[in-house]
């Protein structure tokens, strides 16, 4: 089959080209925003990929064109293709017909956390030798890859709540049908398509309706949310992860150590890399949804003293005069918060610079303004990118005082960290974006 991809360098539009490709199918695809780590996977698996949306890329005749959820109405490819009735179809819709089909699907949902605990998953059926299937929202460094086919029925993806499609509003991960459910968290995010809590609880539990008896749903205990989707019905058995009763972990950044307990006792500890409780919960999770698919909790422990944390998730990207440039794609309130914690726990009172692009539509909405200040709070100074907003930027962080400047000029933000960072500083990015290359630019500017 010749498929065309609209929106291919989405992380996900993008996996399910890799899939395709692994899959035997010729892929091609087109994209406004193409930038790295997708471009790179896209032009190793052998993907043309298009700049832009010209109508002309009709003339390709694929098979089919799949569409992403980032492309909307008025594009001037899609309105070409339904002008004309050429076929089309959502990506996970695709990836749903034509690559799941038939396989253990262990998918993983929630607010926050679902790239990390997916990639945790799919590395400890790795080494297990389980040899998986996934889809991540993200590159796990022990993999180097978001996407891979793999050698047997087991299937890890990254189940989002986010919308399919411009012809289908329900959640992506209605179309996945899994057998194993990580249910880390849930919270309100996405304010562009859903209105409040309640929105989304909704679609989680269409999720639930559609999960198997002999299924399991692996439920983060300390989430009120997630025992209110429950409670409207249930008909899979579930685990609970974060009971003060049953299975829980603790540990300590500073040592390194992950311990796993039950309500009989410990259960096993290893020195991993990984920092925070966000991080510790996300491996309850990983290792009870392994564990139905055969790995016993002891061996998933032993797995994650060897993984290796995700691409832009606190990624190191380097350090020069003794200023630290990290890499996180935290972009909503709570993951900030979160981020700025495991970061502190770890340098202890070396300064904290805290750079934050508000790109998410969320927060480009304004939606979750108000919580931006006390998500920061731990930070000794705060630059805001604050162009293309909806909102001011400058009055939202007023409260912080001096700690916070905002600028709206990509390169007099650049100027203005430098000018504040010195020897032994932490500079801080979060963004779910490219964010115009800052981190090189920083790296650059801090060796001059």
């Amino acid at each position: 089959m010749n498929i065309h991809i609209l929106g291919i360098c989405g992380t996900f539009m993008g996996g399910v080209a890799q899939l395709a490709v692994a899959s035997g199918h010729k892929v091609t695809g087109c994209d406004a925003n193409v930038y790295p780590p997708m471009s790179d996977q896209l032009r190793a698996a052998g993907v043309d990929v298009i700049e832009g949306y010209d109508a002309r890329q009709l003339a390709l005749q694929p098979d089919i064109f799949v569409i992403g959820n980032a492309v909307s109405r008025g594009n001037p490819l899609l309105e070409a293709i339904l002008n004309q009735g050429l076929p089309y179809v959502s990506g996970p819709q695709w990836l749903a017909e034509h690559v799941l089909q038939g396989r253990w699907i262990l998918g993983v949902a929630g607010t926050h956390g679902k790239t990390t605990t997916a990639s945790m998953l799919a590395w400890i059926l790795e080494d297990a030798c389980m040899q998986p299937g996934f889809l991540i929202g993200g590159v796990p460094l022990n993999f180097g890859v978001s996407a891979r086919l793999g050698g047997t029925p087991f299937f890890v993806i990254e189940a989002d709540e986010y919308d399919t499609a411009f012809c289908d509003k329900r959640s992506k991960f209605i179309h996945y049908r899994p057998r194993t459910v990580v249910l880390n968290n849930l919270e309100f995010d996405h304010a562009d398509i859903f209105d409040d809590t309640a929105a989304i609880e909704t679609q989680f539990h269409h999720l639930v309706r559609t999960l198997p008896h002999n299924g399991l749903i692996v439920s983060n205990a300390s989430e009120a949310s997630l025992e209110r989707v429950l409670n409207r019905g249930c008909w899979t058995p579930v685990e609970r992860f974060n009971d003060p009763g049953g299975y829980r972990t603790s540990g300590n950044d500073a040592s390194g150590d992950l311990v796993l307990h039950r309500q009989q006792g410990e259960i096993g500890r290893i020195i991993w890399t990984l920092l925070g409780e966000h991080n510790r919960a996300n491996a309850c999770a990983a290792l009870l949804a392994a564990r139905h698919v055969g790995v016993p909790l002891e061996k998933g422990l032993e797995a994650l003293s060897r993984f290796v944390n995700v691409k832009r998730r606190m990624e190191v990207r380097g350090t020069v005069r003794d200023v630290t440039v990290y890499d996180d794609f935290a972009h909503h309130p709570t993951a900030i918060a979160t981020t700025v914690a495991g970061l502190r726990r770890k340098v202890g009172p070396a300064r904290i610079i805290a750079v934050v692009e508000p790109r998410s539509n969320t927060m480009k909405l304004g939606s979750m303004k108000a919580e931006l200040p006390g998500s920061l709070a731990d930070a000794d100074a705060v630059f805001c990118y604050g162009a293309n907003l909806g909102w001011n930027a400058q009055e939202v962080l007023a409260p912080m005082g001096a700690k916070a400047i905002v600028e709206v000029d990509f390169h007099n933000l650049v100027s203005k960290i430098i000018a504040k960072a010195r020897a032994g500083d932490h500079i801080l990015v979060m963004s779910n974006g490219g964010f115009g290359g800052i981190h090189g630019k920083l790296l650059a500017a801090l060796a001059e």
